[in-house]
């Protein structure tokens, strides 16, 4: 009886320990980044946001402005002159 409720304790206790193992190297691997991980992570977010907003910005701006060339060309055809003012130049 002494030697089962031995060997069962030192089971019991190797359980435990593989299970608090287990435990810290999950926490370790799904653990939030630390604070300065984090407001670096999101400054870089913040600058990759802003860079596609400039490029769609210049993107939409540069397809404006090929438009109202293309408009002012076919005014400028229609009515035989080429001095119209738009007030975009």
């Amino acid at each position: 009886m002494i030697r089962t409720q031995v060997h069962t304790e030192a089971h019991d206790m190797n359980s435990f320990l593989a299970g608090l193992g287990l435990g810290f190297g999950l926490g370790v691997l799904f653990a939030p980044m630390s604070g300065q991980e984090l407001r670096d992570s999101i400054a870089d977010r913040a600058g990759d946001i802003a860079d596609t907003a400039r490029d769609q910005y210049a993107q939409a701006r540069e397809t404006a402005g090929a438009a109202i060339s293309s408009i002012r060309g076919q005014a400028e055809n229609r009515s035989g002159t080429s001095n119209i003012r738009t007030g975009t130049e």
